[in-house]
């Protein structure tokens, strides 16, 4: 589903260029549940972004369903993007003039599904919102805003999903139910999964484990 090939990524600061990440190789299989841990600043989101399109690597490759993503410019990563991958992030991401019902209506609408209305009332009603669709999201908390982010997420069916720190900015009861609701969601729909934490216990959950250290792999394959 998604491999990567001495993947390295350097940025230019101002004290002279920074390699967040050496040399990276891997390879996630389809249906695969996969975490990617490390402590802050080890490069995890970086990785995460570079794995799923979201930024380009300084050297070597990313294969994501069958598509060479360092040869892609920006559009063409969109598009691999759009018809492949779901996002669940730490600062929920959801557009804040939009309700919940339209926030998980939108990536059904831009690919032009018929009826989005109606799967994003259905998704919203499995994640316990069926009653907050009118709800922006200011008027909801951290955790319905999470749920609404996964009912996004979920909505256009991925085949891999991309979750960095989902429950960094939730309590630890609610970051605990959220978790629930995303592993069931990835098993009913058998989705690939690639959770991005600091947390051993979530990492637990899933059946492989990628350790990052100061941007390379330590433990893991």
């Amino acid at each position: 589903m998604v491999s990567a090939n001495q993947l390295s990524k350097r940025v230019e600061t101002a004290e002279g260029f920074l390699d967040i990440l050496s040399g990276v190789n891997l390879e996630i299989k389809a249906g695969e549940r996969v975490a990617i841990i490390g402590v802050s600043g080890s490069g995890k989101s970086t990785l995460l972004g570079l794995l799923a399109g979201l930024d380009s690597p300084t050297q070597g490759e990313v294969m994501l369903a069958g598509e060479r993503l360092d040869l892609l410019d920006e559009d063409g990563r969109a598009r691999v993007r759009a018809g492949q991958v779901g996002f669940v992030f730490q600062t929920f991401q959801l557009l804040p003039g939009l309700s919940a019902l339209e926030n998980v209506m939108l990536p059904l609408e831009l690919a032009g599904q018929d009826g989005p209305e109606s799967d994003a009332r259905g998704l919203l009603t499995r994640v316990g919102l069926g009653e907050r669709l009118a709800h922006y999201p200011r008027q909801l908390s951290g955790g319905e805003q999470q749920r609404v982010a996964i009912a996004r997420a979920f909505a256009m069916k991925p085949a891999i999903l991309f979750a960095d720190e989902p429950t960094g900015n939730l309590d630890s009861t609610t970051g605990a139910r959220v978790i629930d609701l995303l592993f069931d969601l990835n098993r009913e729909q058998r989705t690939t999964l690639v959770l991005v934490t600091h947390d051993e216990s979530l990492a637990a959950r899933c059946e492989r484990h990628i350790y990052l250290d100061a941007g390379r792999i330590v433990k893991g394959h």
